[in-house]
């Protein structure tokens, strides 16, 4: 099909701060300035991103982020006829949605129209794990993701272990999916000016990013960190346990040397200056943050979660009760606190490897550069 043929819609809830909307900050105007006709089809009014103020954008809804989740399902087939008429109206040739509800929308669009697209989701995390509690919103989740996700023409993953996951879990066949890294702004990155003023150069600074929730386990991180007098670690991010950590660190009396930062939108400039990145999440889809911070040249410590962290720093032979030791960093068991502190003691009595590891995540994240991945993106949206 010609180019000029081609209409492509990217279906996302909002364009708020989010991993798979940067992507998708990335990707519309790239596909724009390759003069393909693209729109952007949202379902809350939130955007952060500049980059996309010249994009056309279609509000399906707009719809409260607190929305109960009872509401949420029962809109599901409304919402899919409502985009279906815009599919037909719009003429859309290729169908491209992130994060569960627009991706059940998108499958479920078909039932209410004969318009010929092709119709393309992504799986931004790992599904088994995400949706793997017994509460009624995880089931219902599991369900429909095993009932709609393999009436797909593509389900294009961020990791591979996400992509195994649907295939093995939740019966999408194999040939159905692909996988496609997050990339990575290198340039803006490495155009960052860094900022010394926030650390003590008398103790060996650790810095982790991400939002103050439960998967994110920074409980896990807080009670690693105790032990070590010479350690200081900032938490940058803001969410619903931030209360919680805070009396963590109080009563383990660690206020000197643990501090919760809040939300940062540059952590780069203190990432460029930190010693070591740490991170403890129970589960991710692929996690941006430890690429963001090999593109600062930090060594990593981080739990082996599901997905992203052992593809990332290419772990060769994975063990379930140990830590493993890679070219970019340490990577321990889930939820396992005395082999965090493990990783930790390693590398503090290590300089030598940190050096090493320094070295080599400047090499290492070359390979997610932004410019290589949106054409994949492209290849497969148009294949």
């Amino acid at each position: 099909m010609k180019r000029e043929n081609n209409k492509i819609c990217i279906f996302i809830y909002s364009m708020s701060g989010g991993g798979a909307e940067r992507v998708m900050s990335y990707l519309l105007p790239y596909l724009q300035a390759k003069k393909y006709n693209v729109v952007l089809v949202l379902m809350n009014t939130k955007i952060v991103y500049p980059s996309i103020e010249n994009i056309p954008i279609h509000y399906l809804e707009k719809s409260e982020p607190m929305e109960s989740g009872l509401i949420k399902f029962i809109k599901l087939p409304y919402l899919a006829w409502k985009y279906a008429r815009f599919l037909k109206k719009e003429k859309i040739t290729h169908s491209f949605s992130l994060l569960s509800r627009p991706c059940y929308i998108n499958i479920m669009a078909r039932w209410f129209t004969r318009h010929p697209y092709k119709l393309m989701v992504s799986e931004r995390n790992y599904p088994s794990l995400q949706y793997g509690y017994n509460d009624m919103q995880s089931k219902i989740n599991r369900f429909l993701v095993k009932w709609l996700y393999p009436k797909a023409d593509l389900i294009i993953s961020n990791a591979k272990a996400s992509a195994q996951d649907l295939v093995t879990n939740f019966n999408v066949p194999s040939e159905k999916t692909g996988v496609i890294y997050n990339p990575i702004d290198l340039e803006k990155i490495n155009n960052i000016t860094p900022n010394n003023t926030l650390f003590d150069s008398n103790y060996i600074n650790l810095v982790s990013v991400g939002r103050l929730q439960i998967v994110k386990n920074h409980q896990l991180m807080i009670k690693a960190i105790a032990p070590f007098k010479k350690v200081r670690l900032y938490v940058f991010g803001e969410g619903e346990l931030r209360e919680d950590l805070q009396t963590q660190i109080n009563t383990l009396g660690i206020t000197e040397r643990v501090f919760l930062m809040g939300f940062e939108s540059n952590p780069f400039q203190y990432l460029k200056v930190a010693d070591i990145f740490i991170f403890s999440s129970n589960h991710e889809g692929f996690p941006n943050v430890i690429m963001e911070a090999m593109a600062c040249g930090l060594p990593i410590i981080t739990t082996n979660c599901k997905s992203g962290p052992d593809e990332i720093m290419e772990l060769k032979e994975t063990k379930s009760d140990d830590i493993m030791i890679t070219d970019y960093g340490v990577l321990s068991p889930v939820g396992d606190v005395k082999s965090l502190q493990k990783g930790i003691a390693y590398c503090l009595e290590n300089p030598e490897y940190l050096v090493d590891c320094r070295n080599n995540v400047k090499k290492r994240i070359k390979d997610f550069e932004r410019e290589p991945i949106l054409e994949l993106y492209t290849n497969q949206i148009l294949s």
